[in-house]
């Protein structure tokens, strides 16, 4: 079960999503669909056929995009978090070895082509939660226990474009 957090903003790039489609790119698609099918026979039309199901992955998003964004409870920055790791906090962890990883913890529906964003339900964002700056986080791996340390924690700011 994904949990139904989401950040403002990435509330604010679903919704956009959802309006580019249905507002957009859908009629452009029907537009086309419409024209390939007033050419006859639609077995070997290969733009009828494309954008036919094209079409298809359009309305399957939109209906998810749909029931998706109100099902969703809208996380925003809260000054009481300073401090702390919680959703949508920026956090920058550090291993024994060196190494750094910097990440947002954000919900399920935001890390998609985001490399630096991590589900809220990730073992690794789970360990986190609650910890402070130079607090050590114990996060169970495939491979085993592994030892972080936190080095910062940061929150974005709501900017009044945010605040819709």
């Amino acid at each position: 079960m994904k949990t139904k957090l989401v950040t403002r903003e990435g509330f604010n790039a679903l919704k956009a999503e959802h309006d580019y489609l249905w507002h957009e790119r859908r009629p452009e698609v029907t537009k086309i669909v419409s024209w390939a099918a007033s050419l006859g026979d639609r077995s070997e039309n290969a733009d009828y056929t494309y954008n036919k199901r094209l079409l298809r992955q359009i309305d399957r998003r939109v209906r998810y995009l749909r029931k998706r964004l109100n099902d969703l409870t809208i996380v925003d920055y809260a000054p009481e978090q300073e401090g702390r790791v919680f959703f949508g906090a920026w956090v920058e962890i550090e291993n024994e070895a060196g190494d750094t990883k910097q990440f947002r913890i954000v919900g399920p529906d935001e890390i998609y082509e985001r490399k630096d964003y991590i589900s809220i339900d990730a073992p690794m964002a789970r360990a986190l939660l609650k910890k402070a700056v130079d607090d050590e986080v114990v996060v169970s791996t495939p491979e085993g226990e592994k030892q972080w340390f936190v080095n910062t924690i940061t929150y974005p700011k709501p900017s009044d474009s945010d605040a819709q």
